[in-house]
């Protein structure tokens, strides 16, 4: 199993608002983008040096109020998506529960000076005054990023949106929420295309709701989606402009003996990833993450249990709804390596090939200078080891819900709660595997005397 290690200091804030609630990195893995339950997105870039730094803040989402449903909607960012890479600038899809915006982030390091109808700060001059016409010229300035807003993609959902996500195409994307699944065009906002719709005539007979979606990598006629009832469906835009009925379904039979009141629950799908290759399907459920291979769907090609030792506590979880909470899964950039989070700031990692795993925490205790980061162990019964940890002593109102892999290196990105973990996997000159240790903070972290915020 590879070995970790943070590459920068944890980034902390103060305000419920400032929970992280999306962590994406773009195609080639330079940038990485957060979005919090405050509506704001911000950007760290690598550095040379390989760490990351803060490149751009804006406030993505506003709070609304829909006067009709009488119904608040809340500024939190539920995904964030980034657009292939064609030019200098940036392109990110951002969502809340309702409107989508594509977002524009570009660098500015000139400007023009010498108007003739303009003055130095923009205001009209008097055109009596104007009696000579001179060409204006560009001139060297500090270097200054803009976040501007390009497209408002609004008013397409009747719930709250889950996913999104951009197709190989580079010309269209998906929005997903509870019962619906819309195709829009990135150059038109006014309309887009219902492909899924599972409302029921009668909502009385509503037995599923979508939980998560996804565009395949490769093929841009392919989707997938999973369910509340723990199923994942394989669309081919092909058959039928509306995908309602699937082309394949990925289902696990599960013995009738072993069902409990909690068995649904918990085999509903939180996350959906397709591998890099497209060849495979990731899934996460409360209990396990789940490999399919695309051309086999009865069952999982692969099974790795999370947290198996919650199965004795499913009540407890029910009643303080953690039971309810979705987590997040990764694929390396090899797809050879899985991750996900877990409780009590725990995170997964899972090795294909040897079917090694290792339990890692990201907490403030970690982010020491010079520690190393030690693997975790949860014990049902006695502990073995001194720093084995009891599953009764498991915090859970520190979780894991989102996390992100870079696309190219061992690098990894790590959301709990109000702070941002990034680890990278150290390698000697000669190629062998370092101890994981963590990275002295950049400076301007250091110097700063409490927690940096947005």
């Amino acid at each position: 199993m590879r070995k970790l290690v943070i590459i920068t200091t944890e980034m902390s804030k103060l305000l419920t608002t400032d929970v992280i609630s999306t962590v994406e990195f773009n195609q080639t893995g330079e940038f990485l983008a957060t979005g919090d339950k405050g509506g704001r997105v911000v950007i760290f870039q690598r550095e040379p040096q390989g760490e990351y730094n803060v490149y751009s803040t804006f406030q993505s989402h506003e709070p609304e109020f829909d006067y009709l449903k009488s119904l608040e909607i809340e500024e939190r960012i539920n995904k964030i998506r980034w657009l292939p890479l064609h030019n200098p600038a940036h392109f990110l899809l951002a969502t809340n529960d309702k409107t989508i915006k594509l977002w524009k982030v570009s660098e500015r390091d000139k400007r023009a000076e010498g108007y003739n109808l303009r003055d130095e700060e923009g205001r009209l001059k008097d055109l009596s005054t104007v009696t000579t016409l001179q060409v204006p010229v560009l001139r060297p300035m500090d270097l200054l990023v803009e976040a501007s807003p390009r497209r408002v993609f609004a008013n397409a959902h009747a719930y709250h949106i889950n996913s999104i996500s951009v197709n190989s195409d580079c010309e269209t994307y998906l929005s997903a929420d509870d019962l619906r699944i819309n195709l829009w065009n990135l150059n038109i906002t006014d309309r887009s295309f219902n492909i899924v719709d599972l409302k029921p005539e009668n909502m009385e007979d509503l037995s599923e709701v979508i939980t998560v979606a996804e565009f395949h990598p490769h093929h841009c006629h392919l989707l997938a989606f999973s369910s509340s009832t723990g199923t994942t469906r394989l669309c081919d835009m092909r058959a039928s402009a509306l995908c309602d009925q699937h082309a394949k379904l990925f289902e696990e039979a599960v013995d009738p003996s072993h069902r409990s009141f909690f068995s649904e629950i918990v085999s509903s799908v939180s996350d959906v990833k397709f591998s890099h290759s497209g060849r495979y399907l990731l899934t996460r459920d409360y209990l396990a993450v789940k490999v399919w291979d695309l051309n086999m769907e009865n069952k999982p090609v692969e099974t790795y249990q999370v947290h198996d030792y919650l199965r004795t506590k499913l009540c407890s979880l029910y009643e303080s709804d953690c039971i309810f909470d979705k987590f997040e899964c990764a694929w390396n950039g090899t797809d050879s390596v899985i991750m996900t989070g877990a409780y009590n700031n725990y995170f997964r990692m899972f090795d294909r090939a040897s079917l090694r795993d290792v339990t890692l925490e990201a907490s403030r205790e970690v982010c020491k200078r010079r520690a190393v980061l030690q693997p975790r162990r949860v014990c049902v019964g006695k502990k073995q080891k001194e720093t084995d940890v009891s599953v009764d002593s498991l915090d859970f109102r520190k979780k894991i819900l989102h996390t992100a892999w870079h696309p190219k290196e061992n690098i990894i990105a790590i959301a709990a709660s109000n702070n941002l973990y990034i680890f990278q996997d150290r390698l000697t000159p000669n190629g062998h595997h370092n101890t994981p240790e963590i990275q002295s903070a950049p400076p301007k972290w250091q110097t700063q005397p409490n927690p940096p915020t947005y």
